[in-house]
């Protein structure tokens, strides 16, 4: 049992778990405790939260989302992932096939009491939100749809695995939609687009090697790898458009973009190195979650 569920946890990649929970959990809990001032602004009452929601949505998006999406992807990339000489630590698990049923099984009872839940507290504009949340889920990884193996789609749909979380968290507690939160989603969207192309082009050649296609294997290392730093760079820009202290945050993509400049004109051959990037990019992450969390607590105290 205890190896079972050290395989389960290792497969949903615990430095993920704050990746779809934080922006869940940021955009209701900002957004549910809202409310209007005399003067037109901006006010926030933590009384007025729906807490049970609140908790229940966080922890669906900190672990059995991650489970579901990672887990799946696990199974059906097994044969590839043994080509893969970053897989089997903090970056993938190497899932043993004793372990791939258990896992399925183990996404299905762990996503389903929770969507249950979040139905039945929401609305159909968040039902639908949340089943294109869910569908991005399955759909990225599952056999006859393998979105991940359409290029372009596989980084579309990997920026929206954390998107969603947020788009749902804004719905499902009524939040007004302005210009400057269309900018926010848009500049999101970027960087996830971005961070996902980049991520593929490390894994070319075992990608290759294992008959998977994706938006680097098509594309290449080099082309992969400016399309990321532009995409970033573009959510930079999208982030001027944001209300204050928003603004300020465009600094980030421009961070993970010089982070990845130094690979602009790499080679397939040498794509593996890019590894180097991607350890810095999952460190870059923990930074704009600190630098993200200190915006967010000025932007409340603003209002």
């Amino acid at each position: 049992m205890i190896a079972t569920l050290r395989a389960l946890a290792w497969s949903s990649r615990p430095l993920s778990w704050i990746n779809t929970a934080f922006p869940f959990a940021a955009a209701y809990l900002l957004s549910a405790a809202s409310g209007s001032t005399p003067d037109g602004g901006t006010s926030y009452d933590v009384t007025a939260v729906p807490w049970l929601v609140a908790i229940v949505g966080t922890v669906y998006f900190l672990v059995p989302y991650n489970l579901a999406m990672y887990g799946i992807n696990d199974v059906f990339d097994y044969e590839s992932d043994l080509r893969n000489p970053r897989k089997g630590g903090v970056e993938g698990a190497l899932l043993d096939p004793s372990m791939h049923r258990p896992t399925l099984v183990a996404a299905v009872v762990t996503n389903v009491p929770f969507l249950v839940f979040l139905v039945a507290v929401g609305s159909p504009l968040s039902w639908l939100v949340l089943a294109v949340s869910v569908f991005a889920v399955v759909a990225y990884s599952a056999p006859r749809l393998r979105f991940k193996e359409r290029p372009v789609v596989d980084s579309v749909t990997s920026s929206t695995h954390f998107v969603s979380p947020a788009v749902y968290g804004l719905v499902l507690a009524g939040a007004d939609v302005t210009p400057a939160l269309w900018a926010l989603l848009g500049a999101f969207f970027l960087w996830g687009t971005a961070s996902h192309a980049f991520g593929a082009v490390q894994d070319v050649i075992a990608d290759r090697e294992g008959g998977i296609a994706s938006i680097a294997t098509v594309f290449g290392a080099r082309t992969t790898v400016r399309l990321s730093v532009v995409a970033y760079l573009l959510a930079a820009l999208l982030m001027t458009f944001t209300d204050t202290p928003g603004p300020f945050a465009a600094l980030l993509p421009v961070a993970y973009a010089i982070s990845c400049a130094p690979w602009w004109n790499v080679a397939d051959a040498d794509a593996e190195g890019v590894n180097r990037g991607w350890k810095r990019f999952l460190t870059l992450n923990f930074v704009s979650g600190f630098v993200v969390t200190m915006l967010l607590i000025w932007w409340v105290a603003l209002g």
